[in-house]
């Protein structure tokens, strides 16, 4: 059986050891410590071991995009997932955008295959019942309330482990205590629901909020919106994305110390584009343009996701927004791991199957180990 010790400074997620020392077998944790190590088959050094990553949130890379059908979807999602995982992201949900209901059935069941094998961690629904004013990079012709049967139908497949809506269009609450019902988790999100009725989507147990901040409406001092509601909930994960570009370095910062470093995950929303050349793509079936790594709508140039990969999101909290090393670290493992109820993900501790990553100093991976 093939085995890879990791040396450096070990953050386990529980411990920091100093002069530490992994030992993983096929992406399993074994063991940890500090001074002499066991023998292993090979032997990789850095500044920092940390877990394997997780992504919540994540449509693409590589230039594929998770979504289609057959064995183009298979073909597709692969690539992507191979992208993100040599930056470190060994645990990922493939995040599909609006599309018609039948599709996006015959795309969970091209993917199913790939979640046992463990290629992906689930699948995250994000549409079609969204909100049109607050759609992003959404086909509005394709939004639509969400129905019983719809909802029932596309978690039956026990492929879908997140999903976003809105909670406040009609029969929206419902929904949400439908995909919790299935073991889901449910997110608010793309939406235009006031602090009542964002507070009463987590009664009803949603639990995460999509990109806290992104399509929904701005904070006013007299209508505090999803934004606060969820902020302040402490039922509740944030999503962030750690760009740069969907949000300014300050609102991060404060978004980040306000939920905690129990509530705060740092998500890609990366599209095809991630770890690809600039220039045009489709998400869903809307043309997108990529310009100097952001990429907006065609049509209208609302921003349409991000380029990101999530150790260059570790990086960008940590150096740009002064979130500290251990929090931010939380945020790509520990966080996101927890929500989707994967002890076994986000932490270096004996028994953790989500692999590990070796850091430089600068906080680029050197090595994936999974």
């Amino acid at each position: 059986m093939s085995s890879t010790l990791a040396r450096g400074t070990v953050r386990t997620g529980t411990r920091v050891l100093a002069d530490g020392w992994a030992l993983l077998r096929h992406g399993t944790v074994t063991a940890v410590g500090t001074g002499e190590a066991p023998p292993a088959d090979r032997v990789v050094t850095g500044a920092h071991v940390v877990p394997g990553f997780v992504d919540l949130h994540c449509h693409g890379g590589a230039g594929a995009s998770f979504g289609g059908t057959g064995d183009a979807a298979v073909a597709a999602a692969r690539t992507a997932a191979a992208l993100h995982r040599a930056h470190g992201t060994t645990t990922l949900l493939a995040s599909l955008v609006t599309r018609p209901v039948d599709e996006l059935a015959a795309t969970l069941a091209a993917l199913a295959d790939l979640v046992a094998d463990d290629v992906l961690a689930g699948v995250h629904l994000e549409g079609p019942w969204l909100s049109p004013d607050h759609r992003g990079a959404h086909d509005a012709a394709l939004l639509r309330a969400p129905e019983p049967g719809d909802v029932d139908r596309l978690l039956g497949t026990g492929v879908v482990r997140a999903v976003t809506l809105a909670p406040e269009l009609p029969g929206g609450l419902d929904a949400v205590r439908r995909v919790s019902g299935h073991g889901a988790v449910a997110a608010v999100g793309h939406t235009g629901a006031d602090e009542d009725t964002a507070r009463a989507a987590a009664d009803a147990g949603a639990r995460l909020a999509t990109h806290l901040f992104n399509a929904m409406p701005p904070v006013h001092h007299r209508r505090p919106g999803p934004v606060l509601a969820l902020l302040a909930d402490e039922r509740v994960v944030v999503e962030l994305i750690a760009d740069g570009v969907h949000l300014h370095p300050l609102v991060l910062a404060h978004a980040a110390r306000t939920a905690g470093p129990a509530r705060t995950a740092l998500v890609t929303d990366a599209m095809a584009a991630a770890g690809a050349p600039d220039g045009t793509y489709r998400l869903g079936g809307l043309a997108t343009v990529v310009t100097d790594g952001v990429a907006r709508l065609a049509d209208g140039g609302a921003i349409a996701g991000s380029t990101l990969t999530l150790d260059r999101a570790l990086r960008f909290a940590v150096t740009a927004a002064g979130i500290a090393l251990d929090d931010a670290l939380a945020a790509v493992t520990a966080v996101p791991a927890a929500l989707l109820g994967r002890g076994d993900r986000g932490h270096l501790e004996p028994g953790a199957t989500g692999g590990a990553v070796v850091l430089d100093e600068d906080l680029k991976p050197l090595h994936v180990v999974h």
